[in-house]
């Protein structure tokens, strides 16, 4: 790894004194079912949720297995245990169960490999799959209940060589209300954004890599703008979170709605607001440019490595320099991290080979900013995993100036206009998520991983 001098490991006598602390709590735990309900410890959540798949494998007396039953624990143990993916992923002999939490792959269950394509089948039933179709990819959707909420599964199965792979998003149900200050956006960059959503047309793009929380930035800016005053509507793929007073259409290859002929179809049905779920080719950056240009408020993803690259990106689907110019308002770049739990983050000081080292990797700017600073290291408790309890984001907003103006219309390159905007004032990413680690948000070593792992 890029970094591993930064990472300290635990002692052997903190491991084993956790390793107790999980133990002593779960005979407490244990009569009442989950541990993400009782006491929130993931230790012991796991231990729970590995004992209901394995009940669900092993059927008492003349029952037999049920796969459906299976099938069902392992998603409702999976929403259990926070997971956003659940992957199934098959080997020779096999078949393993990885969950990502908090953005971080865990090796979770293992279920045999005589049952892999009753597992497949049962899942392509409940998405509305072809059964019969085993040489081809195919994504589906699932709509399930747990605990008395609603939400969507995104599926997508592909033909890997040991057979039939599934990945498994689950998508929130729109029941989660967020402000952008709960997506972890500073103060200036709050401004940022709130001028450009006051405007009555133009772009606002999210730029970042899959899984970087753009999505839920977009739903969050359009829950704010969301009013009787106005039409919004969307076109997606997929519709992550159902929200009232919004219609959202969903993209479908298979009957020729895509992206650009649903863009073209949304102009028609006079809106106000219009939310593109991706920009991803010539087609659909031109008609995005256009209805921004000609009195609608545009809102829409690009994958890029930051936010300035937007403009080299969108140059390169063949739009125009002065549309550029004339529409983006801002472009918002992002990843999420984790967060310290507050139950037993732990301060500490850099040390001078610390600081040696993180010269590597950080500009002088940085490190001179933070000097003498106060970080946190990850511990680990009851109450977290491994340190860590969730994740935020960390931004940086790139808003158009006359000076950046002046370098998209020479087509300047993407080092040169985002060194106008910082010059302007931009807070990278980087200065963000150092600016959270001084405030016991996160640490550096997350800070750094999301960028250089």
């Amino acid at each position: 790894m890029a970094f591993s001098w930064f990472r300290k490991k635990k002692s052997a006598a903190r491991a084993n004194q956790d390793s107790a602390k999980a133990e002593s709590g779960a005979d407490k735990k244990s009569e009442n079912g989950s541990g993400a309900k009782n006491g929130n410890d993931p230790k012991q959540a796991a231990k729970n949720a590995a004992g209901a798949v394995g009940a669900a494998l092993k059927p008492t007396g003349d029952q037999k297995l049920s796969v459906i039953k299976l099938v069902d624990t392992l998603i409702q143990q999976s929403y259990r245990l926070r997971a956003s993916d659940i992957h199934l992923d098959p080997e020779e002999n096999l078949l393993k169960v990885r969950l990502r939490i908090d953005g971080v792959m865990h090796d979770s269950f293992v279920l045999p490999k005589s049952i892999h394509q009753e597992v497949i089948t049962r899942i392509k039933v409940m998405a509305s799959m072809r059964t019969d179709e085993h040489q081809t990819a195919q994504d589906g959707r699932i709509r399930v209940t747990i605990e008395e909420k609603n939400f969507d599964i995104r599926v997508s199965i592909a033909p890997t060589y040991y057979g039939e792979n599934c990945v498994m998003r689950l998508l929130s149900g729109g029941d989660q209300a967020f402000a952008l200050k709960d997506l972890g956006f500073s103060d200036e960059n709050l401004e940022k954004i709130e001028r450009a959503i006051t405007k009555p047309y133009g772009m606002i793009l999210a730029t970042g890599p899959t899984g970087s929380g753009k999505t839920t930035t977009l739903y969050t800016i359009l829950q704010k703008l969301n009013t009787k005053e106005v039409v919004i509507i969307t076109v997606e793929d997929p519709i992550e979170y159902s929200i009232g007073g919004l219609e959202q259409i969903q993209v479908n290859e298979r009957t020729g709605l895509t992206f650009a002929k649903g863009l073209r179809f949304i102009l028609r049905q006079d809106p106000d607001i219009i939310m593109v779920g991706e920009i991803r080719d010539d087609e659909t950056a031109g008609i995005a440019v256009n209805a921004a240009l000609t009195g609608h408020l545009m809102l829409s993803t690009l994958h890029t490595n930051d936010s300035t690259t937007a403009i080299p990106r969108l140059l390169d689907m063949g739009v125009e320099p002065f549309l550029i110019t004339s529409t983006l308002n801002v472009a918002i770049g992002q990843r999420l991290v984790r967060q310290l739990c507050g139950s037993c983050k732990k301060k500490k000081k850099l040390t001078k080979a610390e600081i040696d080292n993180l010269k590597r990797f950080v500009s002088e700017k940085i490190i001179a900013a933070n000097e003498g600073a106060d970080f946190y290291a990850a511990v680990g408790c009851n109450e977290c995993s491994g340190g860590y309890k969730s994740r935020i984001g960390i931004h940086e907003v790139f808003e158009i100036d006359s000076g950046i103006r002046e370098l998209i219309v020479q087509k300047a390159s993407g080092d040169k206009i985002r060194e106008a905007a910082i010059k302007s004032g931009m807070i990278t990413m980087l200065e963000d998520g150092f600016k959270k680690a001084v405030a016991g948000v996160t640490t550096l070593e997350e800070v750094l991983r999301v960028f250089y792992e």
